[in-house]
């Protein structure tokens, strides 16, 4: 699987004690969507390595299970969000949005001291976030009940 590697974009700020981690697994439909979500990533892999208040970055590409991870630290929510509505990355979410299968994410703190983030403790949290999603949507009214008829 290619990965791109943990890269530390700014220090903390001076006094900064905690980081606020985002973790995602991305899921496209179709292999064909690979490449075009692959080459978008890279250039909001470029964007966020000069984005205010990122603490560092990584992901993994696993096209044959058209698939792809995030792992980011970020100074605040507020500028991870600034981050995620500028360009380009805010027309990457929205022209990507129909090739999407599945979009997974989570958000935790930890001190600034354990940065980076391992991907072990990623992904555990990711598949912990997905199993009570999934739960959540089985439980709901309607879930697995067959569509109205069209008679």
């Amino acid at each position: 699987m290619p990965t791109l590697p943990w890269t530390t974009p700014n220090p903390p700020s001076t006094g900064l004690t905690s980081a606020l981690v985002m973790a995602s697994r991305l899921e496209v439909r179709s292999l064909k969507d690979v490449p075009k979500f692959f080459l978008r990533s890279l250039t909001a892999w470029k964007q966020v390595r000069g984005a205010k208040g990122a603490l560092g970055a990584s992901l993994i590409a696993d096209p044959l299970r058209r698939t792809f991870w995030t792992l980011s630290a970020w100074e605040s929510r507020e500028l991870l969000y600034d981050y995620a509505k500028t360009e380009p990355h805010k027309s990457i979410m929205n022209g990507l949005r129909p090739t999407m299968r599945r979009s997974d994410f989570t958000f935790w703190e930890v001190p600034v001291g354990e940065l980076p983030i391992t991907w072990a403790d990623a992904k555990a949290r990711l598949a912990q976030r997905m199993a009570e999603q999934d739960a959540q949507d089985a439980g709901a009214p309607g879930a697995g009940e067959p569509g109205p008829s069209a008679s």
